[in-house]
């Protein structure tokens, strides 16, 4: 487009020069006066141009005119500038519009997450130490305040910061909102923008600008289709554009810490969910007995709810346990039936260590055993069956005893016959003086006399110890186990 400039005439559009009007008031002698809104003095002047195009000559012989006003003082501003113009809150308002930025730049801080990451390291360690859902008569006995624990941890610190149920305080789960936050403002902020860069192709178009790159060659009889298909096969991802090729490999790992913050954030939420919306319980039951499951089960947080589930009645058959040859317990099994609220059975199995039962998201694991009772004949009367009481000794095997009463039971000095047992499958017996009797096997038929009585042992009978969990959000921890390891093998 040329321009060409006039006071009086429409000069010749194809002389290729540039002329520009000086009228008498612009010389150099011209003194402009102080500023002042009474005596301004508009001058104006009218130019007057041709223009030419690449379209043809459509607008040949129409003269475009506009009209400049000259003043010599500043023009004043229309109403519509005037209530643009910010009144004193321009500051303000920037500084709101940059708070945004300024927070995902904190969050997004690397010390900052890495002080997260090992804060919630310290808190699932102390977890771990400290005894989780006790009654608070044990945390006194446990962490007394005339005997604190580094000179100042005691059952305040427990029970005030919600440590007897730390993977449900408030503390941890604020821990855990901070670094998915932290991770959420990373991922925004750092590893999207640079996806998206990876993502652009650009292609060189002059020979100089690539001999400036780090590697590069001459191919004078090399083929650029053939070049791609060798890059294809090679795993390279190739765009072609006229006589150009740009190719590039290993985008999939530019997506790699984006997967690893997603499973983070996954697993995070599941472990969360699970502490804040489930169920747990545990409970010691005989053999031949029933327990209603919602009974047992106790809310772990502010989100569970229970199911029709907990209305199921579990009725135990039968308790037995396998042995080693050296007589030591290798693994004991429960025989469990479940009935619904019409007394229909809806499942039966026989759980055993590390084989739980599963039924409408309520899990239940064989975790422990115990002696319940033990049944006799005495001279022939019965069966009495004598409760089995637990007995503290040193180390971790168990040992369970109970007493048959002998002569006169109103008596202050009760004496009687002693039978202890370690297991269900034999029974040590003593006489009232505390002599040792012998040794039978319960369901053997086989009497010992004992101080002039005859005593056979019928049966032994067990305790199943049960653990009941619901876990509702364990699905995402496993998602998100599954895609760290498919997205870490990109990273290494």
């Amino acid at each position: 487009m040329e321009t060409l400039l006039n006071p009086s005439k429409t000069p010749n559009l194809f002389i290729p020069k540039t002329h520009l009007f000086k009228p008498y008031f612009l010389h150099s002698n011209f003194n402009p006066q102080p500023h002042s809104s009474f005596n301004r003095r508009p001058l104006s002047i009218t130019i007057t141009c041709k223009v030419k195009t690449s379209q043809g000559r459509k607008n040949d012989g129409k003269n475009i005119s506009k009209k400049i006003v000259l003043t010599d003082s500043a023009p004043e501003l229309s109403n519509e500038e005037i209530k643009a113009k910010p009144k004193g809150g321009g500051k303000a308002w920037g500084v709101i519009k940059k708070f945004p930025k300024r927070v995902l730049a904190i969050l997004s801080n690397l010390p900052l997450a890495i002080g997260e990451m090992f804060t919630i390291a310290g808190l699932m360690a102390l977890g771990t130490a400290i005894d989780q859902g006790e009654s608070p008569e044990y945390y006194f006995q446990k962490y007394p305040e005339e005997n604190p624990i580094f000179g100042f941890f005691t059952w305040r610190w427990v029970l005030t910061l919600g440590f007897d149920h730390m993977f449900s305080s408030p503390v941890f789960l604020g821990t855990l909102i901070l670094l998915g936050t932290s991770l959420m403002a990373c991922t925004y902020t750092t590893q999207i923008p640079l996806v998206k860069v990876a993502r652009r192709w650009s292609f060189l178009q002059s020979a100089n600008s690539i001999r400036k790159q780090e590697f590069s060659d001459t191919l004078p009889q090399a083929s650029v289709s053939d070049l791609g298909v060798i890059l294809m096969g090679a795993g390279y991802e190739v765009f072609l554009k006229g006589p150009s090729l740009y190719a590039f490999k290993g985008l999939a790992g530019r997506f790699a810490p984006i997967g690893v913050h997603l499973a983070m954030l996954l697993i995070m939420a599941g472990g969360t969910l699970s502490a804040t919306g489930s169920f747990r319980g545990s409970v010691t039951v005989p053999q031949g007995l029933n327990f209603v499951m919602g009974d047992v089960l106790g809310p772990t947080g502010f989100l569970s709810t229970p199911t029709e589930a907990f209305n199921t009645e579990v009725h135990v058959n039968k308790f037995y346990m396998d042995y080693y040859d050296s007589g030591e317990v290798s693994q004991f099994h429960t025989d469990l039936s479940l009935f619904d609220m019409n007394g229909k059975e809806v499942m039966r199995k026989t759980l055993s260590v590390n084989d739980p039962l599963r039924y409408g998201g309520i899990t239940i694991y064989q975790t422990d055993w115990s002696f319940s009772a033990l049944q006799i004949l005495k001279d022939g009367e019965g069966p009495f069956n004598l409760a089995m009481a637990p007995l503290t000794i040193n180390g971790d095997k168990k040992l369970f005893g109970t007493f048959l009463p002998v002569g006169d039971t109103d008596s202050s000095n009760v004496k009687g016959i002693s039978m202890l047992a370690r297991d269900l499958q034999s029974i040590v017996l003593y006489d009232k003086q505390g002599k040792f009797a012998g040794v039978r096997r319960p369901n053997s038929k086989l009497p010992i006399e004992i101080d002039g009585m005859k005593i056979v042992i019928v049966d032994a009978i067990g305790s199943s110890g049960l653990d009941l969990k619901v876990t509702r959000f364990h699905i995402l921890c496993i998602l998100g186990f599954l895609l760290n390891k498919n997205f870490m093998s990109f990273l290494t």
